[in-house]
């Protein structure tokens, strides 16, 4: 028979191995934007995309983009049959080129474009050590819960507008989500 002695024992250490993996998950959104700010400073496509749910950063980029292009075309682009046709054209390729650029294959495009325009700049390239001389990619992000599995954190850019970076948990697992675009 188990006695009462181990029976608390195993209750104790039960308990323990809860809390730890509730702080490990509730720690989840600032590892993740940690991870995000890491891989971005050191140009690297492939960390970046452990911390990134394309299929719904692209479901949730995609209206966003194709909103401004037509906000940006103005009343006037509506008006004739020609017009009109331009701005589904434009509204279309902007849906596509977010399409083609949130994938792990765009942002390593995107990176090694980076790297490029910085190697003919004359700027080295960043090593994992020593990233102080280039500016914070997240800087100073606001964290909030807004429940149990969606967490979001908001960004002041240098304008003054804010960015929104939503992370989703799967399981123990927070990642980038959604970006909501300032206006």
């Amino acid at each position: 028979m188990v006695d009462a002695r181990k029976l608390r024992r195993l209750a104790w250490i039960a308990a323990v191995v809860l809390v730890a993996l509730l702080a490990w998950t509730a720690s989840g959104p600032w590892r993740a934007i940690e991870g995000i700010r890491q891989a971005v400073k050191t140009e690297d496509a492939r960390a970046l995309s452990r911390h990134v749910d394309f299929p719904a950063l692209r479901a949730s980029l995609r209206p966003q983009v194709q909103d401004r292009v037509i906000r940006a075309a103005g009343v006037d682009a509506h008006s004739g049959p020609f017009s009109a046709f331009g701005v589904t054209v434009a509204a279309g390729l902007a849906g596509g080129l977010v399409d083609a650029m949130v994938t792990p294959v765009g942002l390593g495009a995107m990176m090694e474009g980076r790297k490029v325009w910085n190697r003919v700049g004359g700027v080295p390239p960043p090593t994992r050590s020593d990233t102080s001389a280039q500016p914070e990619p997240i800087p100073e992000p606001r964290l909030r819960f807004e429940s149990f599995s969606r967490a979001s954190a908001t960004v002041t850019m240098d304008d003054g507008s804010e960015l929104v970076l939503v992370l989703t948990r799967n399981g123990t697992r927070w990642r980038l989500a959604e970006i909501r675009l300032p206006d």
